[in-house]
């Protein structure tokens, strides 16, 4: 097993990126092209906690090298299975995803988290991310780590491109907003 971990800081509120995560995958956002479809599963709300648990299923199209659909089989269309808490009184949004296409092969285990930042926390929002990734090559050790360090080479490529297109997001999200607010002013 590999892991794969990062973490930064958006200089946007809570209530701002914890909004904007439901948009982390809208058109405008041209870093995630590849996801095709987002079907929410289930949403509830623990009436004591106050926490919203949501099941989704994320849809993607990957770039997958030929050799590989080849090899395995399948086709370039992935799926992921996402679970998110989202708790308003600590400020705490947890998503924690798994690979379903190619488990068998190969298992991402993904665990999101987002909460006030500690240095400023009215006005930013800490975000770390782990990923754990897991070859499923039977006894080929070094078959193994060269699948498991490929594959966490190519996951911070990723995570690097989706920090950049939720970047993006928030920026649209916080101008929406504001001129939603303007036109809602005036309108007074």
């Amino acid at each position: 097993m590999k892991v794969f971990s990062s973490s930064c800081t958006f200089d946007y509120s809570w209530e701002e990126v914890s909004t904007a995560n439901w948009r982390k995958y809208c058109p405008w956002n041209d870093k995630s092209t590849h996801v095709v479809a987002v079907d929410t599963l289930s949403r509830s709300v623990d009436m004591q906690t106050g926490i919203l648990r949501t099941e989704r299923l994320i849809t993607c199209n990957q770039s997958v090298p030929q050799w590989v659909l080849s090899l395995f089989g399948g086709s370039a269309t992935s799926y992921v299975y996402e679970v998110s808490y989202v708790d308003p009184i600590s400020k705490m949004v947890t998503m924690c995803s798994t690979n379903l296409t190619w488990s068998n092969v190969l298992s991402v285990r993904e665990t999101v988290v987002y909460q006030p930042s500690l240095l400023d926390p009215s006005s930013s929002t800490q975000f770390s991310q782990e990923a754990k990734i897991t070859a499923l090559c039977g006894g080929w050790q070094k078959i193994k780590n060269k699948v498991e360090e490929a594959s966490v080479e190519r996951f911070s490529q990723n995570a690097k491109r989706g920090r950049e297109g939720f970047e993006a997001v928030l920026e649209m999200s916080r101008r929406v907003f504001s001129e939603q607010r303007e036109h809602d002013k005036n309108q007074l």
